[in-house]
C-alpha cells in the first residue's frame, strides 16, 4: 500500500478544531472528507504529472525505504518520506495563506542503533514542495530529485539530522507497478481507498553516516506514491505494512488494517521479477504475528510468519533492530526486516496504532 504515516499529520491538524470529539478511527483518518476529491476505480494515470502533487485530495506522500549493506556485510535500513496534507479543499494560494502543511520523516537503522527525525513546513513560501518535471520533492535541505525524463529510472536522495545523514543514488530499468486494482487500492470492506503506485526495483548506492562513522552502502530500495482523501473507516485502529524484496527477484507488498471489531482487512500484491502483478486477497495470505518485544513501553510483534500458498511462499520475518521506534510527534514502529524459510530476502515493516 503504503497507507503511510503521512496520514498521521491529519491528527495534528485536527488538534486545531474545537468542535466536539467524534470517533474518526486511527489518527482521525476515518473522518469524513466530503469536500475533497473522492478516490474511485478506473483512474487513468498520467506520467510524469502523477509524480507531482494532487490538489483537491486531502493527503499524499512520496516515500522511500532501502535495505543497505557495506563492503563488510553490515546491514542498515533507510527511510525518507514527504507528506502533503491539505487543511481545506480550495485552490492553492501563495504565501502564508497557503492551506497545505508539509511533513518530512527520515530515519536510519542498524542492528544496534535507530535514529529518526521530522520536519514541518507551511506551503506557499518555498520551504517545502514538489514539482513534477523536473521532479523535485523537498523540505528544508532534505531532497528527492531527478533530472531524468522519467524520474523512476534515476533519483538522488538526501537527508541529515543530528546523529545521521545519507546521500543515495537510486536507479531502475524496470517499470513502475500499479498497486491494487490498476492503482485503485482498497483499504476496507466499506470501500475506503487510495490511488497507489510503487517502484520496487530501485537499486541504491551511496554513503550513510551514523554517529560520526561513514559507510559506503548499496542495496535494494522501494518507492511508494499514494494519495487519498478518506483512506480509513472510523473502526480501523492501525496497520501493519510489509514491502519485501525476495532473492528470486520477485517483490511482495502486504498490508493488514486492524479494526476495533471484526477481522483485519488484509490484501497485497505479488510482483514478478519483470514487474507483472497479481492482486492478493485475504484468502490468499496467512499473516501471523509471532514473537514480540517491549518497545517504548509497548508490546510490538517484531517477528512474523507469512504464507502465500499459491506462490509457495512460507517465510519468517525478523526485525534487524526490534527497537526501531520512530519517536516523533506521533510515534510508530518502522524498520528493516530479514526473511528466512522458503525464500530468502529482505524488506521493510511499518506498524502503527500499537
Amino acid at each position: 500500500m503504503r497507507i503511510k504515516v503521512g496520514f498521521l499529520c491529519l491528527a495534528l491538524l485536527g488538534g486545531c478544531d474545537n468542535s466536539a470529539p467524534v470517533d474518526k478511527g486511527f489518527a482521525g483518518l476515518g473522518g469524513q472528507a466530503a469536500a475533497f476529491t473522492e478516490v474511485v476505480p478506473g483512474r487513468v494515470f498520467s506520467f510524469p504529472a502523477d509524480h507531482g502533487p494532487h490538489n483537491g485530495f486531502r493527503i499524499e506522500w512520496w516515500y522511500v525505504t532501502a535495505n543497505l549493506k557495506d563492503d563488510q556485510g553490515h546491514e542498515f535500513g533507510m527511510q525518507w518520506t514527504l507528506f502533503r496534507s491539505a487543511l481545506k479543499a480550495a485552490p492553492e494560494v501563495t504565501g502564508w495563506g497557503n492551506q497545505t502543511i508539509w511533513l518530512g520523516h527520515a530515519a536510519v537503522t542498524s542492528a544496534t542503533v535507530h535514529h529518526a527525525a521530522e520536519r514541518y513546513a507551511r506551503g506557499g513560501v518555498g520551504q517545502a514542495g514538489v514539482s513534477a518535471q523536473p521532479f523535485n520533492a523537498w523540505i528544508d535541505d532534505w531532497r528527492l530529485s531527478s533530472q531524468a525524463t522519467d524520474p523512476l529510472t534515476e533519483l538522488q536522495l538526501s537527508a541529515r539530522d543530528k546523529g545521521f545523514s545519507y546521500h543515495l543514488r537510486l536507479i531502475s530499468t524496470r517499470p513502475l507497478v500499479l498497486q491494487g486494482d490498476n492503482g485503485f487500492s482498497q483499504k476496507s470492506e466499506q470501500g475506503q481507498a487510495s490511488y497507489y503506485y510503487s517502484q520496487p526495483f530501485f537499486q541504491a548506492s551511496g554513503t550513510l553516516e551514523i554517529d560520526g562513522k561513514a559507510y559506503s552502502v548499496s542495496g535494494p530500495a522501494w518507492l511508494d506514491r499514494e494519495w487519498s482523501s478518506q483512506p480509513l473507516t472510523a473502526n480501523q485502529t492501525g496497520w501493519d505494512w510489509f514491502s519485501l524484496h525476495l532473492d528470486s527477484g520477485e517483490q511482495v507488498m502486504l498490508y493488514r488494517m486492524r479494526q476495533k471489531t471484526g477481522e483485519p482487512y488484509l490484501t497485497g500484491t505479488w510482483i514478478g521479477a519483470q514487474g507483472q502483478t497479481q492482486l492478493l486477497h485475504a484468502d490468499d495470505i496467512s499473516l501471523t504475528p509471532q514473537d514480540t518485544a517491549n518497545v517504548a513501553g509497548r508490546s510490538m510483534p517484531v517477528r512474523w510468519s507469512i504464507k502465500i500458498p499459491g506462490k509457495h511462499l512460507d517465510i519468517t520475518l525478523d526485525a534487524l533492530n526490534p527497537n526501531a521506534w520512530m519517536d516523533l510527534r506521533i510515534p510508530y514502529w518502522e524498520g528493516p526486516v530479514r526473511l528466512s524459510g522458503s525464500h530468502a530476502g529482505q524488506g521493510y515493516l511499518e506498524m502503527t496504532g500499537y
